[in-house]
């Protein structure tokens, strides 16, 4: 007879024998002759990744009501980790910049992760294109001329300065989201219109035409923190990108 029971996770057969007494048919227990098997489980490589992940994301601390999403974490170091597998990021590269574009633009919804000393570098606020949304974004373009912000994976490349003072140009490696950014001079760079005080006159920060603007006065130590070839995530529960980014695939 088998039987089976678990212990802490751990599943275990039992088997016991039994006979027949040829006299009066009744069952006895043969010398309680219990064989105890263990069944082994195992553990997928996949399940030791997010755990992984998990121990990564709890061991940065995060301010208090600036958390950034775990999810949308998990997300992120999956496309960094990718780029590193294709050799588009250095094996030793250890800063992650994301930018939460599903929070509101009057948060602080860009952080900026040294995920080897497991800390936040900056926190900070971060505009989006003129035609993704007001407040919150919505609408997402890849294409000239929109005025939209694009989403997914980017790797800040060289410094420069334009129009809108220090900028940091920005390499999109999502074919077909963000594929397009250094040909519509989607850029990092200061803007006075990104800060509390506009958001308490206009409801809002302001909008740029598709760049991921900061704030004036973090602006050089942002940039010179994450360019040459670092890491910039921009996310937003778009189905059709979640679904098609290359750099999300576990």
């Amino acid at each position: 007879m088998k039987g089976l029971y678990s212990v802490l996770g751990v599943v275990y057969m039992v088997t016991t024998s039994f006979y027949i007494s040829p006299e009066k048919g009744n069952i006895k227990k043969e010398n309680i002759n219990t064989k105890i098997e263990r069944i082994e489980t195992t553990t997928s490589e996949k399940t030791t990744t997010v755990s992984s992940s998990e121990a990564l994301y709890k061991s940065i601390t995060f301010e208090v009501g600036h958390e950034l999403n775990e999810e949308v974490f998990f997300k992120a170091l999956t496309g960094f980790e990718n780029l590193k597998k294709a050799g588009l990021l250095n094996q030793d590269a250890h800063l992650l910049t994301v930018c939460d574009f599903s929070m509101s633009s009057n948060t602080k919804r860009l952080w900026v992760i040294d995920t080897e000393e497991k800390k936040v570098l900056f926190n900070s606020l971060v505009a989006h294109g003129k035609n993704t949304g007001e407040e919150f974004a919505t609408n997402f373009s890849n294409t000239n001329s929109s005025l939209q912000s694009s989403l997914g994976f980017y790797i800040t490349d060289a410094t420069y300065n334009g129009d809108n003072g220090y900028s940091l140009r920005l390499l999109g490696m999502d074919k077909g989201f963000n594929d397009a950014a250094y040909k519509r001079a989607i850029v990092m760079h200061g803007a006075d219109y990104v800060s509390e005080d506009f958001a308490a006159v206009h409801k809002r920060i302001g909008r740029s035409w598709g760049c991921p603007a900061v704030p004036r006065d973090l602006t050089q130590p942002i940039i010179n923190t994450i360019k040459g070839r670092n890491c910039l995530f921009i996310y937003y529960p778009d189905q059709n990108y979640l679904s098609k980014s290359e750099w999300l695939k576990a």
